[in-house]
């Protein structure tokens, strides 16, 4: 028995799922780590004071992504619909659809909030195909453009 991983999962560069108790780890469908994720099933701050180290379940559900440097610790329940933003350590449950960062994680906005913000932003902001990123070869002038277009403001890429 191993970790249960759905469909259509992203890990990403340095990403850590737990090698000790991997067993231990549910991933569901549509979910991506980025970079450098530590999703922990264990805790051994208690193994030097009472010779046992813990361990808890960790359930990661749908459609959910995991900023860059998030911390997943043991016993740990992110529900569907879910955003953890980067640097954030999850010491609790998240709900579904919703929206958490920081350390400890804390709830910023629903989903629903989020997206209707970044839909907003989206209106006045670049929005560039996928002819603009590595996989696609995209062109120096392409670069140049790109970068001229976000000085001082956020886009948007395919």
């Amino acid at each position: 028995m191993g970790m249960k991983v759905g469909k259509n999962f992203k890990r990403l560069q340095g990403v850590i799922l737990d090698p000790s108790h991997c067993w231990l780890i549910e991933i569901g469908n549509n979910v991506t780590i980025a970079p450098r994720v530590h999703v922990l099933c264990h805790d051994a701050s208690t193994k030097q004071f009472l010779n046992y180290t813990k361990i808890g379940r960790v359930t990661i559900g749908d459609n959910v992504f995991i900023g860059a440097e998030s911390v997943i610790l043991p016993g740990v329940t992110i529900g569907d619909n879910v955003i953890i933003g980067a640097n954030s350590t999850v010491t609790h449950d998240v709900p579904d659809n919703s929206v958490y960062t920081g350390s400890p994680a804390r709830f910023l906005c629903t989903l629903d909030d989020y997206l209707e913000k970044e839909r907003s932003r989206m209106k006045e902001s670049p929005c560039y195909g996928e002819e603009y990123t590595l996989r696609q070869n995209v062109s120096m002038e392409k670069r140049i453009q790109q970068k001229n277009d976000l000085k001082g403001k956020i886009g948007y890429i395919d």
